[in-house]
């Protein structure tokens, strides 16, 4: 048998020790004690963690150097005169992922030739399999802000200047020629779309490209009037680690003109997420005798029962998000017969990882 996972992030098993699969041995689970597992190893179980991923929009207006001319040269109404800065929320969506549980925290004692040391668990010692080989999940990166659309830029303006605008004395003889400017350009595109212009081309694909280019000059001068815009997506990350349900938690704050604040600044609107048990798990059986060989087992593998939940974001305007998901910490820690590991056959159990409950149970371990 192939010793395939020991642990990144705990007490490894002794270096040298040769497991048998012919041997009966005990598997002996106690509580974790800081610097007493000398043989075998520590692990904890999970609590569910959310990660509210947030897309943003910021949108940057920078009024043009000609604004208060564009209503009398071009007839441009509601130009921006003043720079500004909003955003908004595009879309919300809620990522699971698990961190160690530091209540349910258990050290794996190797006793005689016992097979429950050989393990997978994730860098921070959460369970992940026994017996079997189980790769660790992680979190997507967050994506970095990324420019939707680019502004205009003075540079951008230059390339269409002629040498009359650049040597305009004045403000408003710039505007005049630049809008004079904008009018011609209009013209010839004109021109070409009704076929009558001297270099018509015949080649389809050779006429877009003209009347792109042409487009392209009248928007960047018009920007001279008109002003600019640049919007921006930015993606922000909240991670929660419910503790209790709730109907109206303040999960974030986000304010239309500085984006996403801390949860204490009433400048920004209120997110909020709610979390609600989709009906009770069963309690735990009275019974004196099973009670009595659950006192038996005490050192048995611990495993999650989770509790199944509804969870939602929304605001004051609509729900963004809402999904159903077992969350660790409201269920209940339930154990696995030491049985199952103390004989010859090579039973494999594998653990979700973000709830700590079990995803398969089969004999014959996993290579």
């Amino acid at each position: 048998m192939k010793v395939f996972s020991i642990l990144r992030h705990a007490i490894l098993i002794s270096a040298g020790i040769l497991f048998s699969s012919y041997a009966l041995a005990q598997t002996q689970v106690s509580k974790f004690v800081p610097g007493s597992t000398l043989e075998g190893v520590n692990y904890f179980l999970p609590r569910t963690a959310f990660r509210i991923v947030i897309t943003t929009e910021r949108t940057v207006v920078t009024p043009g150097k000609y604004h208060e001319y564009a209503y009398k040269f071009l007839r441009i109404v509601d130009t921006p005169i003043q720079a500004s800065t909003t955003w908004c929320v595009k879309d919300i969506k809620i990522i699971p992922f698990s961190v160690p549980d530091n209540k349910k925290a258990y050290s794996i004692k190797l006793k005689g030739n016992t097979i429950a040391p050989m393990v997978s668990m994730t860098k921070d010692g959460i369970l992940l399999g026994i017996n079997a080989k189980v790769e660790e999940t992680f979190l997507p990166e967050t994506p970095r802000p990324r420019v939707l659309t680019k502004a205009v830029t003075y540079d951008d303006v230059q390339k269409y200047m002629n040498r009359d605008m650049l040597q305009a004395g004045s403000d408003a003889k710039m505007a005049e020629l630049v809008a004079q400017e904008i009018y011609d350009i209009r013209e010839s595109r004109d021109a070409l779309l009704r076929g009558e212009a001297d270099n018509t081309p015949k080649d389809g694909q050779q006429l877009k490209l003209m009347l792109d280019g042409l487009e392209e000059q009248i928007k960047t001068l018009t920007s001279l009037f008109v002003g600019t815009k640049e919007v921006s997506e930015v993606t922000y990350v909240k991670d929660i680690v419910p503790n209790a349900t709730t109907e109206k938690f303040v999960a974030f704050r986000f304010s239309k003109w500085s984006g996403m604040v801390d949860s204490d600044d009433m400048s920004g609107a209120p997110y909020y997420i709610s979390i609600e048990k989709m009906g009770d798990l069963p309690e735990p059986s009275e019974d004196v005798k099973i009670a009595a060989q659950k006192g038996k087992m005490l050192t048995a593998v611990r495993y999650n029962v989770p509790a199944r939940t509804k969870t939602k974001v929304y605001n004051a305007e609509k729900t963004f998000v809402e999904f159903e998901y077992p969350i660790a910490q409201f269920g209940y820690e339930e154990i696995l017969s030491n049985i199952l590991f103390d004989k010859k056959a090579t039973t494999s159990v594998t653990f979700f990882q973000h709830t700590g409950g079990i995803k398969n149970i089969k004999e014959g371990s996993e290579q």
